[in-house]
């Protein structure tokens, strides 16, 4: 299956309170609208990505020209297509993927403890609508 949209498109877990927080972050500062959401437990991702990356709750994925970027690549990415100030965060890809991987690895592993598991996926909201896959 090809990608829906030619944006890039942000997989997350659906149910982790962080990773919600983290989209709704993303939302506020993508002014442009660069880039489409949808769960990891969505159609679309049964479509673009292979069982083991579906059920890979630890990480977020981008897809973008047909290339998937995981984890601490996926999220320096965001802000690297958001561009403006944000960019300067992309700075952090100096790092090490094996450490960055690492210290985003400790986040994920600890996320529902900190920042709770949710009882639902993630639902849009009526202005969100357009920017997410099913």
């Amino acid at each position: 299956m090809s990608a829906p949209t030619e944006k890039p498109i942000i997989f997350f877990d659906g149910y982790c309170g962080l990773c919600s927080e983290f989209i709704d972050f993303v939302m506020k500062i993508d002014f442009a609208g660069e880039h489409m959401f949808t769960p990891l437990q969505g159609e679309t991702a049964k479509g673009l990505l292979n069982k083991n990356e579906r059920e890979d709750l630890d990480s977020v994925i981008v897809y973008q020209n047909g290339r998937k970027l995981y984890k601490s690549q996926a999220v320096l990415q965001v802000f690297r297509n958001i561009g403006g100030l944000w960019a300067v965060l992309a700075f952090f890809s100096f790092v090490p993927t094996v450490i960055s991987d690492f210290v985003y690895g400790i986040v994920a592993k600890y996320r529902y403890k900190i920042f709770g598991k949710k009882e639902s996926c993630r639902l849009p909201t009526p202005l969100e609508r357009k920017r997410f896959l099913p």
